[in-house]
C-alpha cells in the first residue's frame, strides 16, 4: 500500500505532463525516400554542418510518388533537445518538382522561425550526448501561402493539415 500511495502520484504527473513540443502529425498516403552526399540515414553529420563548422544546411533529396502533391515542406528537428524538440528549419511552398534543398531556400519558398527565434536554418549544437537530427520532407495537398517568418508552430500546423506523403533521412551530431 505504502508503494502504491508513493506510485500513484508519480503516475498522475506523468500522464498530466506532455510534450508540448512542435511536431507534424501525419497520417500520410505515402513514403518517399530521402537522401544526402553528405551522411547516410543513421549516421554522422559531418561537423562542417554543425556550429563546429561553417554551419550550412546539407543538401538533402527526395524521390518517389507525390500522390498529387502540390507543394513540398521540409522541417529539421533535434527530439533529443532538453527542453523538448527543437525545431532547425521549416521551409514551406516548395513547388512540387523540387527534388532537393540547400542551405538556401529556392524563391517561391517560405522559411517560418525556428526554434531559436530566427527565419532559417540553425546547426545543431548539441550541449551532451548524441543527438538525433530528423529531415523530414512533407508533400503537402495545396501551397500553405504562409509568409516568411511565420510562428513555427503555425507553420507545423499547416504542414500536418496538407500532408499527402512523407520521408525522412534522420543524421546524429555528439557532443
Amino acid at each position: 500500500m505504502r508503494a502504491l500511495a508513493f506510485l500513484l502520484p508519480v503516475l498522475l504527473l506523468g500522464a498530466c505532463s506532455h510534450d508540448s513540443s512542435p511536431s507534424v502529425a501525419s497520417s500520410a498516403a505515402g513514403t518517399l525516400s530521402v537522401t544526402s552526399d553528405a551522411f547516410s540515414e543513421g549516421g554522422a553529420i559531418p561537423s562542417q554542418y554543425t556550429c563546429k563548422g561553417e554551419g550550412p544546411a546539407p543538401t538533402i533529396r527526395w524521390s518517389g510518388d507525390l500522390h498529387g502533391a502540390k507543394a513540398i515542406a521540409v522541417v529539421v528537428d533535434d527530439p533529443d533537445a532538453p527542453s523538448g524538440t527543437f525545431v532547425h528549419r521549416v521551409v514551406l511552398d516548395l513547388p512540387a518538382t523540387t527534388t532537393s534543398l540547400g542551405p538556401d531556400a529556392p524563391a517561391g519558398a517560405h522559411q517560418a522561425r525556428n526554434s531559436g527565434g530566427s527565419t532559417g536554418w540553425t546547426p545543431p549544437c548539441p550541449p551532451s550526448g548524441t543527438h538525433h537530427y530528423r529531415f523530414s520532407v512533407y508533400g503537402l495537398s495545396t501551397v500553405t501561402g504562409l509568409p516568411d517568418g511565420v510562428d513555427t508552430d503555425q507553420a507545423l500546423k499547416a504542414v500536418t493539415d496538407r500532408v499527402v506523403v512523407q520521408g525522412r533521412l534522420t543524421g546524429t551530431v555528439s557532443k
